[in-house]
């Protein structure tokens, strides 16, 4: 049930209302999270976030018919955005804080989709009529996500938020299946 809330409630709602007033391809989570004030609130979102993809790959991967390799790199996401959201984006007065940054966040999506890729390719091994359209999901969800870096020229709030809110309904129907 927490799972749940968290999943279609908690994370669509926060995620949302985090850039609400700002242009959401012009500007980033980055931008936003770091501007006076809203620390607090980006560290906030990134804990919840990643602490969510964290636990519901672990529950999942404890559901699956064989343990997939790599289970490294779901917690390695979550350490990697914990860097991130609590690195400085200050481009202009620390250059190099905001390249970790940048290299934090990034890390933290790639262990994310590659750890989840992997959960999917074994589930789809064991039944691929079941797990097929999980599979062609996250296909989708880069997909769409790469158009939207095309759009905006850069990584957007549009693109942050539609890549967080569609992995997380995603991987929440993937535990579900699993039940």
């Amino acid at each position: 049930m927490l799972l749940g809330f968290t999943a279609y409630i908690l994370i669509p709602i926060y995620t949302i209302l985090f850039v609400q007033g700002s242009n959401l391809l012009t500007t980033n989570f980055s931008v936003i999270g770091n501007r006076i004030g809203r620390q607090e609130e980006f560290v906030l979102w990134g804990l919840i976030v990643g602490i969510y993809f964290f636990g519901s790959l672990r529950l999942i991967i404890t559901r699956m018919p064989s343990m997939p390799g790599y289970t490294w790199l779901a917690p390695l996401a979550l350490v990697l955005l914990a860097c991130a959201v609590t690195t400085p984006y200050l481009p202009e007065k620390l250059p190099l804080k905001s390249r970790l940054h940048i290299v934090f966040a990034f890390l933290a999506a790639v262990c994310l989709i590659l750890s989840l890729g992997r959960i999917l390719w074994i589930l789809y091994q064991d039944n691929r009529q079941k797990y097929r359209p999980y599979l062609f999901g996250l296909a989708g969800i880069l997909c769409f996500s790469v158009f939207l870096f095309f759009v905006a020229g850069i990584i957007s709030s549009a693109l942050e938020i539609f890549f967080t809110i569609a992995l997380t309904l995603m991987v929440h129907r993937l535990y579900l299946a699993l039940q």
